[in-house]
């Protein structure tokens, strides 16, 4: 985050209420490093948060009503406390009763509400203005939904004193995307969101919603992060997602499991010859990516970063032929990063869109980036958007 952020979100609270806010809160993106499509499916991921955060300045009203306002939209939106139960859930294949953007934080605030352990001075709630500035790039796979769910219920969290730990709030801002927004994701984005450490990637178990703390070691390996944003914009609420999610639920109900994370990499062969072809490699993309998971993990223990290379591409492989959610310009980024000496290069996101990121030599930033661009132009595709990132800590209030 940068401090023109938080200016910014600070600057549009007193344009917006003629006083300085309560206080600052703020949220990163994510980076996934590996684990895509598996959490909504029980399984395991290893995301980390990144310097990029979402900002909401926040203070209360003397009334009951809740105003959000984005340096990125024209006209805030107001409602009563009350009507946020009128808004929310959003019916399934519609959109959500406000701009999508406001589904987000207002989604939030009702679902915070209805939590459970909540306190009851939530559950009542005060009025609120809230002022949203962000640096983490709209449409690019790093979450910035999440980013600003978790900006949000950590200031509603304090201002509302609802007493709810990290995890509690990740699980609201999971809520906010599902029902509020109708975006059918996993709780991933949420916990990295909140969860996040410098230098740590973080181990998820999506079922129990353990986490632990996987020291990454790139900078001290001589290594760096490139994320390489093809600028095509995503949208969780659209239907790519939500087939493959159909997809992995169906798998799930022919192998007689829970879900997918209850089917191993031995047990494919089987699934082959009861599966139709597309619902077989959806399922063996979840399968085989939860296992890479696994891998990478104990490889990032035993041997390092720079040992990790093969499993990040061949998670992209999977998610190009099996899963199907990658696109000409992710393949291109992918493959311009390896063939300019990339370790490792992977989609990272939802797919349809977004970013790419390939594990390179720190002394090769110039020349990847150079390389990239070079192929997109050549493709006839919209420069890219190249940048480095670091892990990060997770949310937190800034002033």
């Amino acid at each position: 985050m940068t401090t023109t952020t938080q200016d910014a979100a600070s600057a549009l609270f007193t344009d917006l209420t003629g006083h300085a806010p309560e206080g600052v809160w703020s949220a990163p993106g994510r980076v996934n490093l590996i684990g895509e499509h598996t959490d909504y499916n029980d399984g395991f991921v290893l995301p980390f948060a990144i310097p990029h955060r979402t900002v909401a300045a926040v203070g209360p009203r003397d009334d009951r009503r809740i105003r959000v306002a984005p340096t990125f939209a024209d006209e805030p939106v107001e409602v009563a406390l009350d009507e946020l139960d009128e808004l929310f859930p959003t019916p399934t294949g519609t959109a959500p009763r406000v701009p999508e953007w406001a589904a987000y934080p207002l989604g939030v605030a009702w679902a915070l509400r209805q939590a459970d352990g909540v306190a009851p001075s939530a559950a009542t709630g005060s009025g609120l203005d809230i002022a949203i500035a962000s640096d983490v790039p709209v449409g690019a796979g790093l979450s910035s939904s999440a980013a600003i769910e978790g900006a949000t219920a950590s200031a509603l969290n304090d201002l509302w004193a609802a007493g709810l730990d990290r995890t509690a709030l990740a699980r609201v801002g999971r809520k906010a995307e599902n029902e509020a927004v109708g975006a059918p994701t996993g709780i991933m984005d949420q916990m990295a969101s909140m969860l996040g450490e410098p230098d740590a990637a973080i181990f998820l178990d999506c079922r129990s919603l353990d986490a632990n703390l996987v020291q990454v070691g790139i900078a001290e390996a001589g290594l760096a992060i490139l994320v390489m944003d093809t600028r095509v914009k995503h949208a969780h609420s659209t239907g790519g997602y939500g087939e493959r999610r159909a997809a992995c639920e169906r798998g799930a109900a022919i192998m007689g499991a829970e879900s997918l994370r209850d089917v191993s990499v031995d047990d494919l062969p089987r699934a082959e010859e009861l599966m139709d072809d597309v619902t077989f490699r959806r399922v063996r993309h979840v399968v085989t990516e939860n296992q890479r998971v696994l891998d990478t993990v104990r490889v990032l223990r035993d041997e390092g970063a720079r040992a990790i290379g093969d499993l990040l591409v061949a998670s992209h492989a999977s998610m190009r032929d099996d899963f199907e959610i990658s696109i000409p310009e992710l393949d291109t980024a992918v493959e311009a990063a390896l063939a300019a000496g990339a370790i490792g290069a992977r989609m990272t996101g939802g797919g349809f869109g977004g970013a790419a990121i390939a594990l390179i030599e720190q002394h090769a930033v110039q020349q990847v980036t150079d390389a990239v661009t070079a192929a997109f132009a050549a493709s006839g595709f919209a420069d890219p958007v190249i940048f480095t990132v670091t892990t990060s800590a997770g949310a937190h209030r800034d002033a």
